[in-house]
């Protein structure tokens, strides 16, 4: 045969139609066992792989294909143990049904709004980035793919929760069942601009993100009113940034306490403390949020919430799947715990007051 043999022709020589020969194919249990042999037999045999992917897709209405927006560069996704583990439990599920995942970056690296009206999805996972007013959901929206949000942004079809506001207020509650009032908070970014440093009022009031606002207001339910310090991105660099800013300044002033509002920042928090020679957590008590396995971190162990990222990243990936299936699965929310480890301990002697 000349050129690349076709479905016509593997019907053909398997002595059945082309309609049967391409239910054979999708593995349909209306052809018989025996048919389907024959029919795979004379495609192996004319050298023809299958139905060209791209239009069995069209015919089927779906591409196979799920999308997940991370809030950030892939560069700190990639940094960051708890977005690898969450991804790594979408791919978990998406694997099993046979679906792919695209992952599609934040800040720069995010699609055009012309290249998101277009992109072949079959769903979208809000994986790493609760932006409320994520200006990709009226695009998705009007093409009409469902989507999942994990930990917002509200407005999906089905959210993907943790209590980040009980979560940190917890945490706020054993700092200061400690005696601690000298409270500083080292937060991730509120809105994706690049700013760094103390945040005034006026930028907590246009923060986007719904798990930063909530973990701030976790902790302020506790002490009320705390200075933030601000990460340009969730990472160690940033969170030794901060570190180096918040503790670098005369002991009257410096912080009894530091909570930070993710393990990765924190672990750069640590960082900043250890080049000071400030001890932990004689000098400073250091906490994250995430329960994240920071294996570098060696004998220290952060005193942070555990969540269960892995579920979480599964709990969307079989939501996303559900609402491509036409089901109407219900939103989700997950439980965390406190996690009490070395970097917490009492507010030094006469450094209890207020800052």
């Amino acid at each position: 045969m000349a050129g690349r043999p076709t479905l016509a022709a593997v019907a053909a020589a398997a002595g059945v139609s082309p309609s049967t020969a391409s239910l054979a194919f999708s593995g349909s249990s209306r052809v018989a066992p025996h048919t389907r042999d024959r029919v795979l037999a004379a495609a192996q045999r004319l050298g023809y792989p299958g139905p060209d992917p791209v239009a069995a897709s069209l015919r089927r209405g779906r591409t196979g294909v799920i999308g997940a927006f991370i809030g950030e560069r892939l560069l700190y996704a990639f940094r960051d143990p708890h977005a690898i583990t969450l991804l790594d439990g979408i791919s978990e599920v998406l694997g099993a049904h046979g679906a792919g995942l695209l992952l599609l970056a934040g800040d720069a690296g995010r699609p055009s709004a012309e290249q998101i009206a277009r992109l072949p999805l079959d769903a979208a996972v809000f994986a790493t980035c609760g932006l409320e007013d994520d200006p990709a959901i009226p695009l998705l929206r009007r093409r009409g793919v469902p989507l999942v949000g994990v930990e917002g942004p509200v407005g999906t079809d089905v959210l993907i929760d943790i209590d980040d506001f009980g979560g940190s207020r917890e945490l706020a509650r054993h700092v200061h069942d400690l005696g601690h009032r000298r409270v500083e908070v080292v937060a991730m970014p509120l809105r994706l601009d690049g700013t760094t440093g103390p945040v005034s009022g006026a930028r907590r009031a246009r923060t986007h993100y719904r798990d930063v606002r909530r973990r701030l207001a976790g902790v302020e339910d506790v002490f009320g009113s705390v200075p933030i310090h601000e990460t340009a991105s969730n990472s160690v660099a940033d969170g030794l940034a901060a570190g180096r800013a918040v503790l670098g300044v005369p002991a009257e002033r410096r912080p009894t306490a530091v909570i930070a509002q993710s393990d990765v920042l924190a672990a750069g928090v640590l960082q900043a403390a250890a080049e000071l020679g400030l001890r932990v957590p004689e000098d400073v008590s250091i906490t994250g949020f995430d329960g994240a396995d920071l294996h570098w971190l060696g004998d220290t162990r952060l005193t942070t919430v555990e969540q269960p990222t892995a579920e979480k990243g599964r709990a969307a990936a079989r939501a996303a799947m559900a609402l491509v299936a036409g089901d109407r699965p219900q939103d989700v929310l997950l439980p965390i715990s406190l996690r009490i480890g070395t970097t917490t301990g009492p507010a030094p002697r006469g450094a209890n007051g207020h800052r």
